[in-house]
């Protein structure tokens, strides 16, 4: 090809030009390729920030507003930002942007892939447990109890019980719960017999969990039904989680004392599996939903799931099934497992 060289004359001296040439559309190209790897460094950053707060969540410190805490309770909602830097590296048409999405997506799945696109289900158990916090402000307790009830539940603990809610809830489950027993604000409904019923003090200044043992056909099982503080975010005081933890802590240590091998804790634990401070109770039990559920289980709030605060955890028994059941009258989800004794 004959290239065509043009000279520009005059009084500006312009340099000579090489146009319509197979240099200059290389040139061309370089160019463009370099401005791929040039632009999106902020979204690249981004990218990589991610991905090192999920795998260095557990090093953020609770002293500044219990903030690593409160990152752990929604650490799974960090995903929501890797389609949007898909997007948005896409759009900016950033080389560097998209190959740095790898390393938050990798992260991602190592740890929600197994929640998230696997089914764990084994099937039905011995035993079928369901817990619920029913609300104190709850309109329809009957329909609730009911609702519950349904689930084919050998065992159900409800938190959250008012002094005037209780003998409807008794009343409700009268006709498939042989037995029942309540300790201040819980209760746990059972068709198997239940004894050594007492409540467990989580330094609250009043009754918020207790512990029974149901007989069962495949034997005792240590059942604590436990609703530890709430906690909230504020703006001046960051995530208050302070009375929860101490009140996990008390859990923990009743539940290690516990003589028996088979224990299942039912509960509003007000916190998630990933969060450090209930470390004194999810570091010797294990998570039904995360051993036997399908998908993440999220059961708060009820018209718009984001996290499972509501937990059923077992040790000495092997979890074969976990899910949430359909909305009640409560502002939580009611959530069950089935275990093998």
């Amino acid at each position: 090809m004959v290239q065509a060289y043009t000279q520009e004359t005059g009084q500006s001296g312009d340099a000579p030009q090489w146009t319509d040439s197979r240099f200059g559309r290389l040139r061309d190209r370089l160019r463009h390729s370099r401005g791929i790897w040039r632009r999106g460094l902020v979204l690249a950053a981004f990218a990589v920030l991610l991905a090192l707060i999920m795998v260095f969540h557990a090093d953020i410190p609770n002293r500044v507003g219990n903030l690593g805490s409160l990152l752990e309770t929604f650490l799974p909602w960090l995903g929501v930002f890797l389609p949007l830097l898909l997007v948005l590296g896409l759009v900016r048409r950033s080389a560097i942007a998209l190959l740095a999405l790898v390393l938050p997506v990798t992260v991602w799945l190592n740890l929600f892939g197994g929640l998230m696109f696997s089914d764990k289900s084994g099937g039905d158990g011995d035993l079928t447990v369901v817990t619920h916090n029913v609300n104190a402000d709850n309109s329809d307790p009957v329909t609730t109890a009911k609702d519950v009830a349904a689930s084919g539940a050998q065992v159900v603990a409800l938190e959250e019980l008012t002094a005037k809610a209780v003998p409807t809830y008794a009343k409700a489950l009268k006709s498939t719960y042989r037995y029942h027993a309540v300790q201040g604000t819980v209760g746990v409904w059972s068709k198997y017999p239940l004894s050594g019923t007492k409540p467990v003090d989580i330094k609250m200044g009043w009754t918020r969990a207790l512990r029974t043992t149901v007989t069962a056909p495949g034997g005792e099982v240590a059942v604590y039904v436990a609703h530890l503080p709430s906690v909230r975010v504020k703006f001046n005081a960051g995530f208050t989680a302070g009375q929860r933890d101490a009140s996990a802590d008390a859990l923990g240590e009743a539940i290690r004392d516990e003589p028996l091998d088979k224990v299942v804790l039912l509960g509003d634990l007000n916190g998630t599996m990933n969060d450090r401070s209930l470390a004194p109770v999810t570091s010797q039990m294990r998570s039904a939903q995360g051993a036997a559920g399908d998908g993440f289980g999220f059961s708060w709030p009820a018209s718009f799931p984001m996290a499972r605060i509501d937990q059923i955890m077992v040790r000495g028994v092997n979890p074969v099934s976990a899910w949430t059941l359909q909305q009640t009258g409560s502002d939580h989800l009611p959530v069950a497992a089935s275990v093998t004794l």
